[in-house]
């Protein structure tokens, strides 16, 4: 048993407000790769001999609720001439001929850190490349998984693996090469593979092993209760790509006579252990049918823009029922501080109106309740029993200079950016010190050579 950790923040995000000098205290238990759990919270504290004093503003560990690793690679690659999302998607698969479990992981350790800087110390990895060219499967059909579950650790955060089922090409659609990747031929194969994951994980502190359906149009409809049914044996969260493209929707309304939401209520794939990530051009039915389930909705607020895919009901859905949650997604940055007040930003753009959402709302987005949505209901807060994740901001920066305790959620949620994380703390460990992840060295270097050797 290792001895008793402190911290002393300068102001932190505490029952809901903000208060001074607050003193946290972590045990130091060693069982499990991610120790430490919040033992002490003391506000008006002074700082005793030995702690480490994280002057700013101290916030829960962020959640990333939605993260494809592998499309880092195509940030500034995509952003020339026009095009939709399916034109996007193309340039999108011909990142995947570079990945293989060796290539992956060093990826994934490089984008994980990007993560660990920005102050996201749990990452809900949505991943469905699982299998080598053509769909040869590798010697350990889980490589890949294996693959960003070590990138994870060696970047210090937490990671719920989405993993991911993809049968098809498109709705009654076959699939073309580069998905032959992503499938392994139908759900009961995905299910079995799946099952010899969690088990290779069962018991770890820092991985929660869930599930996916990629989307209705890479799930035929007889084979989606096989994936919701076995989240709901394992207990696992269960998330899914939803009406992102008015496309999809035409498609499954066209095939089925059913919207993509209501295919997955009939067969059993909304509650609230699931999460719909995206949730772009619903129905007021749809908004109804997601909020009587209690379905979380991941809103992806700078891809949905990068990849022109239009304003989701952000508002509506979660006065139905729905809590939201954030994800980085494509990577066309990582920065949730952007992702939440996007949230509302979309919403004033839409309504010509401002005031959608309280700050405070959104900081719980992008962390109790996208923890929450990851299977990990001990983090999000800063409370006693809860993991001892935790992040900090120069309330200094050229941002954030002159805030005021009183609104310092509002200015993080407004004004901050990935660049005003100073500390990182995951597990009582301190991963991100000043800026400078601990323990991936020259961590832009490594990544950028990892992107570059993806495209040689």
């Amino acid at each position: 048993m290792s001895p008793q950790q402190a911290f002393h923040a300068e102001y932190a995000f505490v029952d809901d407000r903000v208060q001074a000098e607050v003193l946290i205290e972590a045990d130091g238990s060693d069982q499990g790769t991610m120790p430490g759990t919040i033992t002490r919270i003391t506000a008006g504290a002074e700082a005793p001999a030995g702690a480490v004093r994280l002057p700013g503003f101290t916030l829960p560990g962020l959640a990333n609720a939605h993260s494809h690793a592998f499309h880092r690679a195509l940030r500034g690659r995509t952003q020339t001439g026009e095009g939709t999302f399916w034109t996007w998607r193309e340039q999108m698969y011909a990142a995947v001929a570079g990945l293989d479990p060796d290539s992956y992981r060093e990826l994934a350790t490089g984008v994980f850190a990007e993560m660990a800087l920005a102050g996201i110390t749990n990452v809900g990895e949505f991943h469905y490349v699982h299998h080598g060219p053509g769909g040869t499967r590798y010697a350990d059909p889980n490589a890949m998984g294996h693959a960003l579950i070590e990138a994870a650790r060696a970047a210090g955060i937490r990671i719920t693996l989405l993993d991911t089922c993809y049968v098809a090409g498109g709705i009654r659609s076959p699939l073309n090469e580069t998905q032959q990747r992503f499938s392994d031929g139908d759900a009961e194969a995905w299910a079995g593979r799946v099952e010899a994951l969690r088990s290779a994980y069962a018991g770890a502190h820092d991985v929660v092993v869930g599930a996916a359906i990629h989307s209705v149009r890479a799930v035929p409809v007889e084979q989606l209760p096989t994936v919701a049914k076995a989240a709901e044996q394992w207990s696992a969260p269960l998330h899914v790509h939803l009406s992102e493209q008015r496309a999809e929707n035409d498609a499954c309304l066209a095939q089925y006579h059913r919207t993509p939401a209501q295919l997955l209520e009939q067969n059993g794939a909304l509650g609230p252990r699931t999460s719909a990530v995206h949730a772009t051009h619903l129905s007021q039915v749809d908004i109804e049918i997601l909020g009587d389930s209690r379905t979380c909705v991941c809103m992806c607020p700078t891809t949905e823009r990068d990849l022109a895919d239009g304003i989701g009901a952000a508002r509506s859905m979660f006065d139905a029922g729905s809590p939201i949650t954030l994800g980085s997604d494509s990577h066309a940055v990582i920065d949730l501080f952007e992702e939440a007040r996007a949230v509302e930003l979309n919403e004033r753009l839409s309504s010509e109106r401002r005031g959608h959402w309280p700050a405070a709302d959104l900081l719980r987005a992008a962390t109790a309740a996208g923890h929450a949505s990851l299977g990990r209901t001990d983090i999000g807060t800063l409370a006693v029993g809860r993991a001892a994740d935790f992040v900090t901001l120069d309330l200094d920066s050229i941002r954030l200079t002159g805030t005021e305790p009183g609104s310092a959620v509002e200015a993080a949620v407004y004004a901050a950016s990935s660049s005003d994380v100073r500390h990182v703390v995951v597990g009582g460990q301190v991963v991100v010190w000043d800026g400078v992840h601990r323990s991936v060295q020259r961590a832009p270097q490594r990544l950028g050579t990892a992107i570059r050797n993806l495209y040689s």
